[in-house]
């Protein structure tokens, strides 16, 4: 018996999607061509790679390889940079981000612990993942940008949501400590 596997790591992911998906509704539209630097992603940008990036996951997943020795990156590495190019209104954004976060999701959820316990040896042909860790993946890779996209919250005047929740919880608890 697996203490974290398919239903589990489905589940953290959902979390984690619904944290993007407040973040890319709490920034005003008119704001998604903010970059916190010159030559980084817009949040429009940065908000689509989050939302197609899972789709190099679900595809070696799919493909249910063992190395990824010559696994073609380049091509879905690519439809994700053209997806990330077309305009889009922040409604199709966040529409884009449930609806790719919910495939991943779904797809992840169906996954045996037998499969997820199985080595892909990576691109390098010397150290090898167990598929989980490498599904686990795409839930750290979208904490990262995650993370960049509350800098851009903050630097255009906005208090991140888990920071404002974090402040509510601390508030009330000092409100009970003086009662």
């Amino acid at each position: 018996m697996s203490t974290y596997g398919a239903a589990q790591l489905a589940a953290s992911f959902r979390t984690v999607r619904k944290n993007t998906i407040q973040i890319a509704e709490e920034i005003p539209e008119e704001q998604y061509g903010f970059t916190a630097a010159p030559g980084t992603r817009t949040v429009a940008q940065m908000l689509v790679h989050i939302a197609v990036a899972t789709r190099i996951w679900l595809a070696i997943s799919k493909s249910g390889v063992s190395t990824l020795e010559g696994f073609d990156f380049m091509t879905p590495f690519q439809g994700n940079m053209a997806e990330e190019q077309k305009s889009r209104t922040k409604a199709e954004i966040v529409a884009l981000l449930q609806s790719e976060g919910e495939a991943y999701a779904t797809h992840v959820a169906g996954l045996s612990d037998e499969f997820l316990a199985g080595d892909i040896t990576q691109p390098d042909g010397q150290s090898s993942k167990s598929r989980l860790e490498t599904m686990l993946g795409a839930k750290e890779h979208e904490m990262h940008h995650r993370s960049q996209l509350m800098v851009a919250e903050r630097l255009l005047g906005i208090t991140p949501h888990l920071t404002r929740a974090m402040q509510e919880r601390f508030a009330s608890m000092q409100a009970a400590a003086k009662a």
